[in-house]
């Protein structure tokens, strides 16, 4: 006597674990892009930043009780007051 074998896949279910695993998957897989969009756009933001620096034109500073009507210790960049120094003389 012969048997014969069957050589389909058994209709058996995906157990609810490895259901649990592909949407935890699905779940990373979106979470990672979208900080890649996100990681994208500030790199592209701050890329631009340094693009529209300004580039220095003239770096100014007047020294202590040496001119009158500039501040002591004044540092200007572009004609714009960006610091004092107090207590330094020259640079």
């Amino acid at each position: 006597m012969t048997k014969t074998l069957s050589w389909a896949a058994p209709d058996l279910a995906r157990p609810f674990s490895a259901t649990l695993l592909f949407l935890a998957a699905a779940v990373l897989r979106a979470a990672g892009e979208g900080l890649a969009r996100i990681a994208a756009a500030r790199a592209a933001a701050h890329a631009a930043a340094l693009e529209t620096d300004e580039t220095l034109a003239s770096v100014e500073f007047h020294a202590l009780h040496n001119e009158a009507g500039a501040p002591e210790g004044a540092l200007y960049v572009n004609g714009k007051l960006v610091a004092i120094l107090p207590g330094v003389a020259r640079l």
